[in-house]
């Protein structure tokens, strides 16, 4: 008896969120199929002329937009992003830098010092836990 593999297969949202890109962006035939993971690798490795479109130029998944402002996804809600936005209109975000941007940043910032800190703390728990001589074992 053999045994057939079928390939493994995602919902197209799944496929777009693994590439980074807007899903409502992408060409009507991705939206509508499946994406298998050989298609997506295929994707990944070599990707179409959309492909390289979308991710140069948008519009761009509140994920890829935080990350380009260098803030949270709820930093972008609370400065009323919650839309797809373009490169354009990500460089033109950063060049006004209003308020609400310099204060998700700075807050940001501090969320990654901490962050740090917090790692550095346990890594000295763990070193002085592997220094401790350990009691005979019954």
């Amino acid at each position: 008896m053999t045994s057939h593999q079928t390939a493994q297969t995602m919902k197209p949202a799944t496929a777009a969120k693994k590439l980074g890109v807007y899903l409502e962006a992408t060409p009507a035939e991705f939206q509508e199929g499946v994406v298998s993971r050989t298609e997506l690798n295929s994707l990944q490795t070599d990707p179409p002329a959309w492909l390289q479109e979308l991710r140069a130029n948008g519009p761009h998944p509140r994920p890829v937009v935080a990350s380009k402002l260098g803030v949270s996804i709820a930093g972008l809600a609370r400065g009323g992003v919650t839309e797809a936005l373009t490169t354009e209109q990500i460089e033109a975000l950063k060049t006004d830098n209003p308020e609400w941007l310099q204060k998700e940043r700075a807050t940001q910032a501090e969320v990654r010092k901490e962050t740090v800190r917090i790692k550095e703390k346990q890594k000295e728990k763990d070193a002085q836990r592997a220094d401790q001589p350990r009691g005979p074992r019954s």
